[in-house]
């Protein structure tokens, strides 16, 4: 199966919003929900949604207002089903 990417902004707006703190905890959620075979993390530049707090993007779904305080609840109530629904 080809695992899809999963972008995280490491643009300058979400690094001083502390995306340091979000790839760690992000990294271990993949572990914990056993995706590494489904996606691939991968770091990118500006995703274009700087005022909207730390974005990510998986295919054409763009995740906004995430914090290193809000990564866990997310993951589990916005990323993780799409994520899933994207297998079916």
């Amino acid at each position: 199966m080809k695992k899809e990417n999963l972008y995280l902004c490491m643009g300058s707006a979400c690094h001083q919003l502390g995306v340091y703190e979000v790839l760690p905890k992000l990294q271990s959620m993949i572990s914990e929900y056993h995706l590494e075979d489904k996606i691939e993390l991968k770091g990118s530049f500006c995703l274009e949604s700087c005022s909207d707090g730390i974005v990510m993007k998986y295919k054409n779904q763009v995740f906004i207002k995430i914090n290193p305080e809000n990564i866990e609840q997310k993951f589990q109530t916005e990323i993780l089903p799409t994520i899933n629904k994207s297998k079916e």
